[in-house]
């Protein structure tokens, strides 16, 4: 029997935040089979991490869930098996694997879910994708499914080690429609700026929102020095689950932008910034969209959501809600937000960027409320004071 969820603050629906998803722990979502149980420490402002089980299974092929159960694909494509447990198994570059995750669920008729990969999972450039099962879409989940999840993943740039606990993807669930529409994002905006340049907060005739309520961010180039990393070839493999394991000057190779403006070689892997800074509010998370293909032939984000209250900090908040002649400057430099990362693959062709070309959306949504805690409070690891910030694997 599923635990209770909180009713919906507004009718057109919220994603739920931390103290509601830790009260669905051990029913909505609990353990598969022979793991253990989910817990707290796993659960971010609007999401929780998903951990590995003791075995991936290299395939032939990704596949797409339909009316076959996914375990008998499974048996059709894997070529073997590899062991997680202790000291893990080198998952090695541009292979695909299929590991069963430790979580499985029981959500309410009303409850959906979606999947994510997480921040450190996108900046070592490692792909990966949810499958449940008999449901024909990556990474999410019909509303009221009930049964196990899979990740598909497939190290794109580095050979990567990874143990069962490992956490690479997250879910965060949500009743009705949490997106908010156009006109609801620039009435946030106009109350609240979302980005900055520098200390400056952004007007929103400065931004653009789209009709879809997608908010643009662009590439900052200029006055970075790099201005970003490119992944490096033939390297050794990426110890995941430690933290400042590796010089980055073995993994990755500096770029440089000249008069503003770099060429991206094709199938090469980048680390980039926004020029502006970002901060999402206590009450709202945001998810980073791919770039239209009509305006560059780049894929990015592989990781993309923004829990509530990245970039926002309230004792700032309030300092520069209150501070007046020359202490208002000091305030607006903590209020300012964080820029957001953008992990970027050019196809086809080598491609020009420029300082403040469009690079990605973000679309935001509502929560049910404001989370215990805020993105990286009590969590001294987190990207909340980020810039053109590697994976915790590397050290800065």
């Amino acid at each position: 029997m599923s635990a209770p969820l909180p009713p919906a603050v507004r009718s057109s629906g919220a994603l739920l935040v931390d103290h509601e998803l830790e009260a669905l722990l051990g029913s909505v979502i609990r353990a598969a089979p022979e793991a253990a149980a989910p817990t707290a420490a796993q659960i971010s402002p609007a999401s929780i991490d998903l951990r590995l089980s003791r075995h991936a299974h290299r395939i032939r092929a990704g596949f797409l869930p339909g009316v076959a159960p996914i375990e008998e694909r499974l048996r059709e494509l894997s070529l073997s098996r590899l062991d997680l447990e202790g000291e893990g198994a080198v998952l090695e570059r541009g292979l695909a694997y299929l590991v069963e995750l430790e979580e499985e669920l029981a959500l309410p008729a009303d409850v959906r879910g979606r999947f994510n990969p997480r921040s450190s999972t996108g900046r070592c450039d490692i792909f990966t994708r949810i499958l449940c099962d008999r449901h024909p879409r990556f990474d999410e989940t019909p509303a009221g499914y009930r049964g196990r999840l899979w990740i598909e993943i497939a190290p794109l740039s580095f050979p990567v080690r990874l143990k069962r606990g490992d956490r690479l993807a997250q879910l965060r669930l949500t009743r009705g429609n949490a997106a908010l529409s156009a006109e609801e994002l620039r009435e946030v905006y106009a109350r609240t700026p979302l980005c900055f340049e520098g200390t400056r907060a952004l007007g929103a005739n400065e931004v653009e929102i789209d009709d879809e309520g997608g908010l643009a961010l662009s590439v900052g180039l200029h006055g970075r020095e790099p201005c970003g990393w490119r992944a490096a070839s033939h390297t050794e493999l990426v110890e995941f689950s430690r933290e400042n394991a590796h010089d980055p000057l073995d993994y990755w190779e500096a770029v440089h932008a000249r008069d503003g403006r770099a060429i991206l070689a094709p199938g090469s892997f980048y680390i980039f910034a926004s020029r502006e800074r970002l901060r999402v509010p206590p009450e709202l998370a945001a998810e980073m969209l791919p770039i239209d293909v009509g305006i560059g032939e780049l894929r990015n984000n592989y990781a993309g959501f923004f829990d509530n209250g990245f970039g926002w900090n309230d004792a700032a908040q309030d300092a520069h809600a209150t501070a007046k002649g020359p202490s208002r400057g000091a305030a607006n430099a903590h209020a300012s937000g964080t820029p957001a990362v953008l992990e970027v693959r050019a196809h086809d062709v080598p491609f020009l960027v420029e300082d403040g070309q469009p690079f990605c959306r973000l679309r935001f949504f509502r929560t049910s409320g404001r989370p215990r805690r805020l993105y990286g409070e009590g969590r001294p690891s987190s990207y909340r004071d980020q810039d053109l910030t590697l994976a915790r694997c590397f050290r800065r």
